[in-house]
């Protein structure tokens, strides 16, 4: 298959977060035809990282994830475009690193790896597993891809999901003097959190807030007992500082419960690609024993998990030339210097805390 047609192939698996299985085979076939060592590795029933080698020790992995969000599109496309759930977030992505992976060896380059992850748009559980895999110990850059628009990301914001419960006393609607509605108290709290002034932040730009999720109560006719709502914001400081604003703002009014937390992360970029400063969160927080991380990826994050999710051919083509061209200039460095710019603290600044489960 070309890159078109494997990615099209790709997208017309469904494969939403929990359900990867038959799209994790497919990926892990594709590649032993290649010729590659493909391990399965476990992180539930019927769940898989793919983890593919074409070297004893690479010292560099391409990595994106399979599964994706609902609901499944099937694959389309026109002349530019290429369209269907995971174009851009990542199916097409998974093409074009197969495709600049098998381009260097062609160029007699094997010190490469392929790390495909399930899980990513959820908890990154696929992630989590396969940083206590012993590939890691050898692996000195990974180049993870998201849709970034072929721009090396400078840093990604940190993301801190709470949810509020706000408890009450129920009673029949016509004498509310009689009960206390926690929707109102919820009402009261939220109010208060959106006029919050969240920090910023020089690199990572501001602090956003998103409501997600707010229900409560059983029927108009009661006064609520209970109400909770879902938050998640995305962090451009260290977590606790948003933290201490929020507990500040709800005033023991709601319980808080942290459901997961990942902090801002500043990214290597290399000299001679694009970069910018991306606001979504990746599988690269929890993959800190994978060597330097970088982020690099084609189509727009703007129409990942939309109807009309799409990526643009002439992008698609040109990340399998980008792709290729960074793990070669990395592969060089590596081997001049363990550390890109002498830095030491390369891999530290990709190794936040994390917690619970995540939503991108």
């Amino acid at each position: 298959m070309n890159l078109f047609a494997l990615t099209r192939r790709l997208i017309d698996i469904p494969s939403p977060s929990g359900d990867e299985w038959e799209a994790t085979r497919f990926v892990a076939s594709y590649l032993e035809n290649l010729n590659y060592r493909v391990e399965l590795q476990e992180v539930a029933p019927r769940r898989a990282n793919v983890i593919a080698t074409a070297a004893d020790a690479p010292r560099l992995f391409f990595s994106t994830h399979i599964d994706t969000v609902p609901p499944v599109i099937a694959s389309g496309e026109d002349d530019t475009h290429i369209y269907g759930r995971g174009a851009c977030d990542a199916k097409g992505i998974i093409g074009a690193q197969i495709f600049a992976a098998e381009r260097l060896r062609a160029e007699g380059c094997g010190e490469i790896g392929l790390l495909f992850t399930v899980d990513e748009e959820l908890g990154s559980l696929g992630a989590r597993a396969a940083d206590t895999h012993a590939r890691a110990a050898s692996c000195a850059y990974l180049i993870n891809g998201e849709p970034t628009e072929n721009k090396l990301a400078a840093g990604s914001k940190g993301s801190l999901r709470v949810r509020l419960k706000a408890r009450g006393r129920a009673a029949h609607s016509a004498y509310p003097e009689h009960g206390d509605s926690a929707i109102e108290r919820m009402l009261d709290v939220l109010a208060d959190v959106r006029q919050l002034a969240w920090p910023e932040d020089a690199f990572f730009g501001q602090t956003t807030c998103n409501i997600g999720t707010l229900g409560g109560g059983t029927r108009p006719n009661i006064i609520p007992a209970e109400a909770q709502a879902e938050l998640q914001i995305r962090l451009v400081t260290g977590s606790a500082r948003v933290k201490t604003e929020l507990e500040r703002a709800v005033a023991g009014r709601v319980e808080v419960e942290y459901l997961s937390v990942a902090e801002p992360v500043r990214l290597f970029a290399p000299e001679g690609f694009t970069s910018e400063v991306v606001r979504f969160t990746t599988d690269i927080p929890y993959l800190s024993n994978w060597g330097t991380p970088l982020l690099l990826g084609p189509g727009s994050i703007l129409d990942a998990h939309t109807d009309g999710e799409r990526i643009s051919k002439v992008e698609l083509t040109a990340a399998v030339e980008l792709y290729a061209r960074l793990a070669t200039r990395l592969l060089t460095r590596d081997r001049q210097s363990p550390r890109p710019d002498g830095n030491e603290d390369s891999r530290a600044q990709a190794n936040p805390t994390t917690q619970g489960e995540s939503f991108r």
